[in-house]
């Protein structure tokens, strides 16, 4: 049983295994970015990743699959990259933040001028409607922001109105 699992682990040398691992993250968090960069309308950009993309691919199936027979840990490390590589993609694309976010924020109107003048002091178009809620009257701000903007902004609104209702949606994308 021992010289089955040493087999199975030792079969193929440890930096083959690694440059799978690691080749395969980068492959996928690649693919992340080029679908929401493309979809942006980067076309360029994204036939560029693209590219090198399917370079990496090509490289590392190809090593799989010529020597998953003998050293089937080779399968097993390329499936656990594409996992990871799915996970750092979508931290890269959170990092890249790119788009717009519509925000709704609902507040008592006693703190609507400050957080009013809080958002244009930052140069963010704002739109104030009155309304009525369950016992009281209440604002809301419509705004329209870069996405890295949101969480900053969040924060210095809840820092103002703790009690402030956020609510942000993406905006579509470009047609």
């Amino acid at each position: 049983m021992i010289d089955f699992i040493l087999d199975f682990l030792l079969a193929a040398p440890w930096y083959t295994v690694l440059f799978v691992f690691v080749a395969k993250v980068v492959e996928v968090t690649l693919s992340t970015v080029r679908i929401i960069i493309v979809n942006r309308g980067f076309k360029l950009q994204g036939a560029l990743v693209s590219f090198i993309e399917v370079l990496i691919w090509v490289f590392v199936a190809s090593q799989v699959v010529n020597d998953v027979k003998t050293a089937p840990l080779l399968g097993i490390v390329y499936a656990l990259g594409y996992g990871v590589g799915v996970i750092a993609g979508s931290i890269v694309e959170k990092k890249m933040a790119f788009g717009k976010v519509m925000l709704n924020i609902i507040i008592p109107i006693k703190n609507s001028e400050v957080i009013a003048k809080y958002i244009r002091d930052k140069k963010i178009g704002l739109t104030t409607v009155q309304g009525k809620g369950l016992k009281t009257e209440v604002q809301v701000l419509m705004l329209f922001t870069h996405r890295k903007n949101i969480l900053e902004l969040k924060q210095g609104i809840l820092a103002i109105e703790p009690h402030a209702l956020t609510i942000s949606s993406r905006s579509p994308l470009p047609l």
